[in-house]
């Protein structure tokens, strides 16, 4: 990490942004177009609007969240109040890093992939399936079990947007 310089220094936003641009580099290119309007940002921790939101024991349970409205519900009759953004959480990526085997690359590539799939619409489940899809060479035909807790049920949300979310897994995944 080129700013993380220090001996030991944690990576700091900065970083992880580098990171995140690397890994939104090696998506494909048409799907990288359909994303270049989404807004990245990395924060220190999810706000306390989203920690309660999502009911939250702590907000080292989020490792990253999209807001926004998914493609496939986007209309051109809407009008784009707020941008689309996905948010990674710095804190909470390096202590599940720091307890894996992961690199930090692959961690944020997985989540920022994860949450940029919440604007193509896919579901976690869809995700999951995914994923298992890959890792099994293409074999999969059902999700593979959830690494992650499911997202708590949305309650009704502003300009219709979707609030989805990346947690860690839980001692019992």
């Amino acid at each position: 990490m080129a700013k993380a310089t220090d001996a030991g220094a944690a990576p700091t936003l900065d970083d992880i942004g580098d990171l995140a641009e690397r890994a939104l580099g090696q998506i494909p290119a048409r799907m990288r177009k359909l994303v270049a309007d989404v807004v990245i940002r990395v924060e220190e921790f999810p706000d306390d609007e989203v920690v309660a939101e999502m009911a939250l024991e702590s907000p080292f349970d989020l490792l990253g969240l999209y807001r926004g409205v998914s493609l496939d519900r986007k209309s051109h009759f809407d009008a784009d109040a707020e941008p689309d953004m996905v948010f990674l959480y710095r804190r909470p990526i390096l202590d599940y890093w720091c307890e894996g085997s992961d690199s930090l690359a692959a961690v944020v590539r997985h989540v920022l992939i994860h949450e940029i799939g919440h604007h193509f619409g896919f579901s976690d489940a869809d995700m999951e399936a995914i994923e298992g899809a890959a890792a099994d060479g293409g074999r999969a035909t059902r999700p593979a079990a959830s690494r992650h807790r499911p997202a708590p049920p949305r309650s009704p949300a502003r300009r219709s947007s979707r609030r989805t979310a990346i947690r860690p897994p839980t001692a019992r995944d």
